[in-house]
C-alpha cells in the first residue's frame, strides 16, 4: 500500500482524530473512507459542482 503525505491545520486534524477515536478506528481509515465518500458523491456531480467542493476541500486542508 502507498503511503501519502498531506498537510492541514492542526485544528482540523484534531477533529479526525477525536472522530477515529471515538469510532474505535484509525486515522487512515477513517480518512480512506471519507476519500472513499467524496469519490462515490463526485461521480455523480456536475463539473462545475466538482470545482466548488475541491475549492472548499482545499481551503479546509490549507
Amino acid at each position: 500500500m502507498a503511503k501519502v503525505l498531506v498537510s492541514m491545520k492542526d485544528t482540523f486534524l484534531k477533529t479526525i482524530d477525536e472522530i477515529a477515536r471515538q469510532e474505535q478506528r484509525s486515522r487512515s481509515e477513517l480518512i480512506r473512507e471519507a476519500l472513499r465518500t467524496y469519490l462515490k458523491r463526485a461521480q455523480n456531480v456536475s463539473p462545475e459542482k466538482a470545482n466548488k467542493n475541491a475549492v472548499i476541500l482545499e481551503g479546509l486542508l490549507d
